[in-house]
């Protein structure tokens, strides 16, 4: 099978760490995106193993002027002269604000969810799409809670809300690449056992992560703009 050439976002921890770990693991090379690179301990130790096959790159994903930088840094990767192509996009970086009550939800909140949640990876996707090649993957890591159709209380209401909004971003950006055959999926990645997951989370990081990977390698092109959980389930919108 061709080396593939996977790029993650939010890649400094949980979810975004066990993505570039297990890409690396299957013997793709890896562009590992985050705030700040330097700080990333757990990122600099798995570069130090996988010498050539782990690039770090500084990434706000709510800053448009980021997502320009790193589409010129990722030109600088490109071999002999030739242009950088990703095989796959996976759009991980998130944020969660904790403790919000109906009648104290702020601007601020709602403003920086959707910045991050759904903004960021629709932009990151249109900035990074030239280097995209014919037949890759966006995979919009998204939740549950982003459903509609499957609320059923009150809460964390500016993750809701920019979680439905980042859906349909997907189902957008999947017409968008639809005549470049480039599959786009949001995928829940369940209650996985990460910072963002709190003390009560059920899901193994790696299980999340190997189920989604699974998910990602046998999407058929019908999938392109779907909804599915780590499992392959479908999600109601």
């Amino acid at each position: 099978m061709p080396v593939r050439h996977c790029l993650v976002t939010g890649a400094n921890r949980g979810l975004g760490l066990e993505f570039v770990r297990q890409c690396l693991a299957r013997g793709d090379r890896v562009v590992a995106a985050c705030r700040h690179p330097g700080k990333a301990s757990a990122l600099n130790q798995l570069a130090g193993l996988n010498p050539g096959r782990l690039r770090m790159l500084p990434l706000d994903v709510t800053d448009p002027k980021s997502h320009a930088e790193l589409a010129r840094e990722l030109d600088l990767l490109g071999e002999e002269g030739e242009p950088y192509r990703l095989d796959l996009l996976i759009n991980n970086a998130g944020v969660l604000h904790s403790g919000e009550r109906f009648g104290r939800v702020s601007a601020a909140n709602l403003e920086d969810s959707f910045r991050t949640n759904a903004m960021g990876p629709f932009l990151l996707t249109q900035a990074l799409s030239e280097k995209l090649t014919d037949g890759a993957t966006v995979a919009n890591i998204t939740s549950e809670l982003g459903s509609i159709a499957g609320l059923g209380r009150f809460g964390t209401p500016s993750y809701n809300i920019s979680k439905a909004a980042l859906n349909m971003a997907t189902a957008l950006l999947a017409k968008a690449l639809a005549d470049r055959k480039i599959a786009v999926v949001a995928l829940h990645p369940g209650w996985a056992q990460t910072d963002m997951g709190g003390d009560q989370a059920t899901l193994p990081v790696a299980d999340s992560v190997k189920g989604l990977l699974q998910l990602i390698d046998g999407l058929k092109p019908a999938q392109s703009g779907g909804y599915f959980d780590w499992r392959g389930e479908r999600l109601p919108w």
